[in-house]
């Protein structure tokens, strides 16, 4: 008789059954014992070999992300000298220019300063006539008057010269001597001017001959001369004006003002 396939089925059914909760009951104690957060972490560990080595990465990491926290607190730092010498010095200089414009106001509301006027008040043109045709001699005298229109301020001037133009050409110029007008005052300057021998273009010639036919030749006077207006005993400034009047005189030898245009400027 032939028994033995039938022994060999029956032994191996019990001990499959019984090793595979030996082993997983044998490894529970290990995990719970050695390391506690490792329940945490089970589901992984039927694919990792080895759940330990997780756990001192995760000590590691703390450390390092605290460190970068503790360079943002806020450390002690001393202003430099030369710091607090540059705020210093730009408060002192807003200052003085704030003291400053206030002076500055305060002297303006009180003597309203004005600037003196230049005027031409008669001209006498005593003779004219032209050499070779464009070499103009002329002799004129011109009244000028300098008026002064401030009733707080007196008026020094000084450097003044005065110029005669005809169309564009200098044709005479004269210096004045300086002088003071007082408050409100008016001075007048009598100022001989000659021209001699003074070469004109042939369309400046041929328009001064048709000028004199028409009894209408026009001049220009350009006046420049230096002010210092005087506010009281220690206040003085000094300003440069220039005046220009436009002025037709009548034909020479009795020729006389007609017209004039001025106005004064700095």
């Amino acid at each position: 008789m032939w028994v033995p396939p039938t022994s060999k089925t029956q032994v191996p059914a019990p001990k499959k059954e019984k090793s595979r909760p030996r082993k997983e009951v044998g490894m529970q104690p290990q995990l719970q014992d050695q390391h506690p957060e490792a329940s945490l972490v089970r589901p992984q560990a039927e694919h990792q070999p080895s759940p330990v080595t997780m756990t001192p990465l995760h000590h590691d990491r703390q450390p390092q992300e605290l460190r970068p926290r503790s360079r943002l607190l806020p450390q002690d730092r001393r202003t430099k000298p030369h710091t607090w010498f540059g705020a210093v010095f730009c408060i002192i200089f807003w200052l003085v220019i704030i003291i400053g414009g206030i002076i500055v106001l305060i002297v303006y509301l009180v003597f309203r300063p004005r600037s003196p006027h230049f005027d031409v008040i008669s001209v006498t043109w005593n003779a004219a006539y032209l050499d070779m045709g464009n070499l103009l001699n002329a002799d004129l005298t011109v009244l000028a008057n300098f008026t002064n229109p401030n009733k707080k301020v007196s008026v020094d001037f000084s450097y003044l010269y005065l110029d005669l133009y005809f169309e564009n050409t200098l044709i005479a110029t004269q210096y004045i001597e300086p002088f003071s007008a007082t408050r409100g005052q008016s001075i007048f300057a009598n100022i001989h001017m000659v021209s001699s021998q003074v070469k004109l273009s042939m369309k400046e010639s041929m328009l001064l001959q048709k000028q004199i036919q028409n009894n209408r030749v026009i001049f220009t006077v350009k006046g420049m001369f230096r002010a210092r207006s005087n506010l009281g005993s220690f206040l003085k400034y000094s300003y440069w004006l220039h005046g220009q009047c436009g002025i037709m005189l009548s034909s020479p030898p009795t020729g006389v003002l007609r017209d004039k245009k001025c106005k004064t400027k700095h």
